[in-house]
């Protein structure tokens, strides 16, 4: 298996493929960073100036951008609450408080690190079990997908906050936003409303955008005086001490690979992707924590497994690439498109016919994320100072660019309309208590939800599959003791709270 490393090691290290890839890692970065910007627009973009570039070099290019998109959604998720990616979501729970609390050179250099372990676990997996995973994900069906989602939706129980009523609501409402628009099956519309604007459905990035940052911009805006005052978004001296921040996240080497090899299952998923990784990496830290309760206010266990759960998705979602020529996302749905244009058939014989290029992705994988640990730990402290610019300055121009980068995903104005108006309901729901995240985590998983439901029961109308197939069967488990483990914990916490009312 490792034989011919030499060569690829060879085919990497060439200047030429080097300064793309340094190239490749600083876009993916800063596209991130951006709101509305998602790595796969980075992607696509990225394609066409790889097309007169040998094969080797135009994938590990593309590896690059993908592997530096993953650490910079987490930039503006941690500065100013607002996810750069869907896959960054979680990453505000944690980030976004240490940030506020004084620590925000802490929050970037946890998520750095993490970003980079979980990337390099990844690949490890990767290497080692590519094929045997690749044959366990494509094995699984729209039961299993349906399951895993439910599996994915009792992550909701975690993040309700100190109502599970006023969660469950905003969950709900967030699966109700994502089926406005064409049926995902049959193609009617449904509660249009006869609306233009609505016709084509809530983009995903216009409710992402809008729930998190509008919402959070028109918070910044409550207090006049400090605006208008020139205050910044964080008063407090900037530390960034990159090797404490390393052994902070080794500290714990249970939680980063538990939460990495989450990212690589979910990964390896086609069509699952980061964002449910990111969510599900989190739940399962709170979970498994011995202090849950301080998950929400800042703790590094949470940023860990959230950016670890994200990054290592990269690895994950070439297992079934490399193995089935099934694309795992739509960023490893291009890099199929990029092998295919320079005339190599992905497929299950591509490890076998094109060793040395399989080789090279593995080793390119690795070179990207020692790349953004390098790069992003040099230039952190730049984009640090965001959070020194006054706020009278910082809240128009990040409202310009999300109005900017929602524009530009469908070219439709009305998008924009759909922006504001979802950032309000946002900031409305966030002034009567209810927590967002769920909502959000109603959006991405609805749709999904629902297709393979609808799936299943066209394949076969006998719903009791759903518990028979062993995969199925199990992911039902896991979310029945995902409740019961949070039943517990809140049990506990009210008798605590009781206990100390008494005392």
């Amino acid at each position: 298996m490792f034989e011919g490393f030499g060569g690829a090691l060879g085919q990497i290290f060439q200047l030429a493929t080097i300064l793309t890839m340094l190239v490749g890692v600083v876009a993916g970065l800063i596209a991130s960073a951006i709101p509305g910007f998602t790595i796969t627009m980075a992607i696509v973009l990225t394609l066409p100036l790889t097309f007169h570039m040998p094969a080797i070099q135009g994938v590990a290019t593309m590896l690059a951008v993908y592997v530096g998109g993953l650490c910079g959604g987490m930039i503006s998720a941690a500065l100013l609450s607002i996810p750069g990616t869907p896959s960054a979501v979680a990453t505000t729970f944690d980030a976004f408080p240490m940030a506020r609390n004084g620590d925000p050179g802490r929050a970037l250099g946890l998520g750095i690190w993490a970003s980079f372990f979980g990337t390099i676990i990844s690949v490890i997996v990767l290497v080692l079990a590519a094929p045997p995973l690749a044959l366990i994900a494509i094995e699984l069906g729209p039961w299993e997908y349906f399951a895993l989602i439910v599996f994915a939706m009792t992550v909701i129980a975690s993040l309700v906050g100190e109502s599970i009523l006023r969660g469950m609501i905003a969950g709900i409402l967030g699966m109700f936003l994502a089926t406005i628009g064409d049926d995902p099956i049959m193609g009617a519309q449904r509660f249009s409303f006869d609306l233009q604007m609505l016709q084509a459905g809530l983009p995903f990035l216009a409710v992402l955008i809008g729930i998190f940052a509008v919402s959070q911009l028109l918070s910044e805006l409550e207090d006049i005086g400090r605006v208008q005052r020139g205050k910044a978004l964080v008063d407090s001296p900037i530390v960034f001490r990159p090797f404490q921040f390393m052994r902070e996240t080794l500290s714990r080497p249970v939680n980063l690979i538990r939460s990495s090899l989450i990212g690589v299952f979910i990964g390896a998923v086609p069509g699952a992707g980061g964002s449910i990784a990111n969510l599900l990496a989190y739940d399962q830290a709170r979970q498994a924590s011995k202090t849950p309760e301080k998950f929400g206010t800042g703790i590094s266990e949470g940023v860990v497994a959230s950016e670890s759960g994200n990054s290592s998705t990269a690895g994950g979602g070439l297992i079934p690439m490399i193995a089935l020529g099934i694309p795992g996302s739509a960023v490893d749905a291009v890099l199929i498109a990029a092998l295919m244009v320079h005339g190599i058939s992905v497929g299950p014989r591509l490890m076998v016919d094109n060793p040395e290029l399989v080789q090279s992705i593995f080793v390119a994988m690795v070179v990207a994320a020692v790349m953004m640990l390098v790069i992003a730990l040099m230039t952190m402290r730049y984009f640090l100072m965001v959070t020194k610019v006054p706020k009278h300055v910082i809240v128009p121009l990040v409202l310009v660019f999300c109005a900017v980068g929602v524009f530009a995903l469908n070219n439709r104005v009305t998008d924009v309309h759909l922006l504001f108006f979802v950032g309000a309901l946002g900031y409305l729901l966030k002034k009567m208590e209810y927590p967002l995240a769920p909502l959000v985590l109603g959006v991405i998983l609805g749709p999904i939800a629902e297709t393979n439901l609808r799936r299943a029961l066209m394949a076969d109308e006998d719903w009791t599959l759903f518990f028979t197939r062993p995969v199925s069967a199990g992911f039902f488990v896991l979310a029945v003791i995902s409740i019961l483990l949070f039943v517990r914990y809140r049990y506990r916490q009210r008798k605590k709270a009781q206990e100390a009312d008494t005392g």
